[in-house]
């Protein structure tokens, strides 16, 4: 049996408990809030422990350059067209709420392509705050 690693490495980063975004570039703190910044990566939700290699169709994920990140179990279609080093708009649009103290996952942000114009929502973690 395969082992699996879950996620980008620098999506896991940003999902650890606590752990603030990491990059060049503004982060959006308030909901309403957007930034622009470009894509580091687009890759599948999992990859092989073992291998490194992506695990098709086990979701999409998608790293910024300012250091956040957005997951989903589900292909998203608008996502994957995406390329590193589009130019993207961020806006935060939701906090997670009563959440244990230090972890804040659970975000969610809509994005803008600003190449391709498709838009998506997605958070910033595979479970919100207090989950898995």
């Amino acid at each position: 049996m395969r082992r699996l690693a879950l996620a980008i490495p620098l999506i896991l980063a940003c999902q650890a408990a606590g752990a603030q975004p990491r990059g060049h570039g503004p982060v959006p703190h308030r909901v309403g809030q957007c930034v622009r910044t470009t894509i580091a990566r687009v890759g599948q939700r999992l990859e092989d422990g073992s291998t490194g290699q992506p695990i098709a169709n086990s979701g999409s994920a998608v790293s910024f350059a300012n250091g956040l990140a957005q997951i989903s179990y589900d292909q998203v279609p608008r996502v994957n067209r995406s390329r590193r080093g589009d130019p993207v708009r961020i806006c935060l649009r939701e906090l997670p709420r009563n959440c244990p103290p230090g972890d804040d996952r659970g975000k969610i942000y809509r994005t803008t392509n600003l190449r391709t114009g498709q838009s998506w929502t997605l958070p910033d973690s595979q479970h919100i705050c207090g989950g898995a």
